[in-house]
């Protein structure tokens, strides 16, 4: 399952650096630096030991944020009951007289709360996000904590962004700022058990404007990277981690939103052979086999529409789900 409904309403965020920001497409094979990462300990005493390891170990700055977002991931748990505390209203507040006080306690704040989900090894989005960027600091890399909206439940469907959920990262390589969601990338919670569980997720490592868009928005819409707009993204349907692990792409339908009565027509491009699609309506409770059709690099299949079709549709590529849309009406 992909993360949802898991992220408290955070009041405490960041200044946004607002910059002109270049997209370029930047194509690398960290695995080595997963292997290396993996072989690191589980726990350091402090952030500047991590960050010391890293400095020895990698060189280049793309590498070093991979180096910062492979252990995170693989080493910090979503922590559900500090997310519930939050939730119901607990809170972090700080006060300030000043640009330059302010500044400062944010700093001071994004350290503690760095050093703290260090040593316990547990938190929310924002205790991801202030490790990932304390360690950015250490490790001589531009970052930046960028507050939105995360599209996380299908309930979300169809709603403007309104009211700031989470929190991700941008880190400067080269000329160009790239996305980092730390936190999605660590794993997420079972829908059945309501338990977080571990899988490293690198789709959110570097990931595309256009990728990213699909369940980020940010307070800052000059943060998005692209032309988009919050009613664009409030029609969007509900993509899961999986879809964004796995590469694909639905071309049809675009909108989250289904008012027709007549078979939905999907398109998916570039779909392993092996592949099996299979589809439910929250309505009904049961999966049922899509008969897919290949056009070129295209796979096209219809998913037909009766007097039962009725709350939510949801995509299914070998039992994983992929997307979710609202049936209206």
């Amino acid at each position: 399952m992909h993360m949802k409904n898991m992220f408290p309403n955070l009041r405490i965020l960041a200044t946004v650096v607002v910059l002109f920001i270049v997209n370029v497409i930047y194509s690398q094979d960290y695995t080595k630096v997963d292997e290396q990462v993996k072989a690191y300990p589980s726990s350091f005493a402090s952030i500047e030991k991590l960050a010391a390891a890293i400095n020895k170990d990698f060189s280049r700055d793309d590498e070093k944020a991979r180096a910062i977002f492979t252990w995170i991931a693989l080493n910090v748990k979503y922590d559900l009951t500090a997310y519930n505390t939050l939730k119901n209203g607990a809170g972090i507040a700080y006060s300030y007289k000043n640009e330059q006080e302010k500044l400062a306690k944010e700093v001071q704040f994004r350290n503690d709360l760095a050093t703290r989900t260090l040593k316990t090894k547990k938190g929310v989005c924002q205790h991801y996000s202030s490790l990932f960027h304390a360690l950015c600091d250490l490790t001589d890399i531009k970052c930046l904590d960028i507050p939105g909206t995360s599209k996380t439940s299908m309930t979300h469907i169809g709603k403007l962004p309104v009211n700031s959920d989470h929190i991700w990262n941008a880190v400067k390589i080269g000329d160009s700022w790239k996305f980092i969601d730390v936190t999605w990338a660590s794993g997420s919670v079972d829908g059945k058990t309501g338990r977080f569980v571990s899988r490293f997720n690198d789709g959110y490592f570097f990931t595309s404007p256009e990728l990213f868009f699909l369940n980020h928005f940010p307070d800052d819409k000059r943060m998005l990277m692209i032309g988009k707009s919050a009613q664009e993204f409030a029609d969007l349907p509900l993509y899961y981690g999986e879809y964004v692990r796995g590469g694909y792409e639905f071309t049809s339908p675009k909108t989250g939103i289904i008012t027709t009565t007549a078979p939905i027509p999907f398109r998916i491009i570039d779909l392993p052979e092996s592949s099996v699609v299979t589809y439910a309506f929250s309505s009904e409770g049961k999966l049922k086999l899509a008969n897919l059709v290949r056009n070129g690099n295209a796979t096209v299949f219809e998913v037909p529409m009766d007097s039962k079709s009725r709350g939510y549709l949801t995509i299914f590529i070998n039992n994983k789900s992929l997307a979710s849309y609202k049936i209206a009406g």
